[in-house]
């Protein structure tokens, strides 16, 4: 099929000739492959159903255990959708480009929405959208619709609305209209709510309750639109898409954990989340973490975590760039996920 002129970007998506869904993950990819992992599935009896086939889900949530396994299933019966990355040093699942059917761009498919809403959930994005314009002056243009809605796999009975909004800058506006109370229809989870999904996480990424609640008090990103549930998610622009594959080799040396302090947390918003850092001091683990500069979360929920200057404790991987110790990697398969744990302030 003819590719996409634009870049390929995290939260895109494709289906392959066989009618797997497989959701793109970052900007760093292969010239013949998408670096992306295994959403949806034809299963006769998913509940998720475009108008020719019905999908299963493959991972409840997401986390890293979960893409693992869904790594192993694809290895014992789509091997083919399984490679090493010379550049990343990583095996994971990448859809080659000849065996993608389907390419789904999010702005286009949002566009096709607004331009004739075809079901209650498709209006439902038509009345958020015209929201979030009146309240902070973003065009529909810098907006884009990823998961079911995306796939047209939608239910208006039980989806939720994944808002995708690209470009640094724009992200930056409508964090700073719904996290400053700049809208009175996009309302936070109830703290009943709130105190569930603070236990759930708690368990998931061995975090105490009180840091998992800390996280949720960041998430202004999250919420409901009247009754529907809507996530957000910021998205690079093309022109913010700089790295060109092959240009840096990362290597895995290693784990550790480190303690140190946030200089630039500018492009934390984006999956991955990177977080400049200085005053590193190792805890645990490789001495060599004593050189990184950057703390990289391919797990969203250490997105957008802490500001500048705050201190934070890190446990990932310590990763090689062009062969210098520079960067520790959390959300990678192994250690299995890691942690950022930003710390109190009076903490030093």
């Amino acid at each position: 099929m003819k590719q996409p002129e634009r870049k390929p970007k995290d939260r895109d998506f494709v289906r392959t000739e066989e009618g797997m869904l497989f959701c793109v993950v970052g900007y760093l990819h292969p010239p013949d492959r998408y670096t992306a992992y295994l959403k949806y599935s034809p299963d006769a009896s998913g509940k998720w159903r475009d108008e020719q086939t019905a999908y299963r889900r493959e991972m409840a949530y997401y986390h890293v255990r979960n893409v693992a396994q869904t790594i192993r299933y694809l290895e014992a019966n789509y091997p083919q959708y399984v490679s090493e990355c010379p550049v990343r040093g990583i095996r994971f699942s990448m859809a080659p480009r000849a065996s993608v059917a389907r390419y789904y761009e999010p702005q286009a498919r949002l566009a096709e929405i607004l331009a004739g809403p075809r079901d209650a959930l498709e209006e439902e994005v038509c009345a958020l959208v015209a929201h979030l314009g009146a309240v902070t002056g973003l065009s529909a243009a810098h907006l884009g619709l990823t998961g079911s809605l995306l796939t047209r796999t939608h239910s208006p009975v039980f989806s939720d609305i994944d808002l995708l909004v690209y470009g640094q800058a724009n992200a930056a506006a409508l964090k700073a209209c719904l996290s400053g109370g700049g809208s009175t229809q996009f309302r936070r989870p109830a703290p009943e709510e709130i105190a569930r999904w603070s236990q759930r996480v708690a368990e998931r990424f061995s975090l105490t309750v009180e840091e998992a609640t800390y996280l949720a008090q960041r998430r202004w990103n999250y919420g409901y639109f009247g009754q529907r549930y809507v996530s957000i998610h910021a998205i690079r622009q093309d022109e913010e898409i700089t790295e060109r594959y092959g240009e840096r080799i990362y290597r895995s040396r290693g784990e550790a954990r480190i303690r140190a302090i946030l200089s630039d947390v500018s492009e934390s918003i984006f999956l991955p989340a990177i977080y400049r850092v200085t005053e590193v001091k190792v805890l645990e683990g490789e001495p060599a973490a004593a050189e990184v500069s950057q703390v990289v979360s391919y797990e969203g929920l250490f997105c957008d975590i802490a500001e500048v200057g705050q201190a934070v404790e890190v446990y990932g991987k310590l990763e090689t760039v062009n062969g210098v110790p520079q960067r520790l990697v959390v959300g990678a398969t192994e250690p299995a996920g890691g942690t950022i744990r930003p710390l109190p302030v009076t903490g030093g």
